[in-house]
């Protein structure tokens, strides 16, 4: 799929083999303890991501 712009929403799909993990239960607790919305946390993990991974040199 092609964007004419970037798109300012992000839907993520988990895949089922990865549910038994929590991964959305336990973002809403840290979410919590941390005073952060579980979107705030999902978009710092991926600039994260992206910033650790542009940094590797291939």
């Amino acid at each position: 799929m092609v964007y004419s712009k970037a798109p300012d929403k992000l839907s993520i799909y988990i895949p089922q083999r990865e549910l038994a993990k929590q991964p959305v239960e336990r973002l809403m607790k840290l979410g919590a303890k941390r005073d952060r919305s579980v979107n705030y946390l999902g978009v710092e993990a991926i600039l994260q991501y992206i910033e650790r991974e542009e940094g590797k040199k291939t």
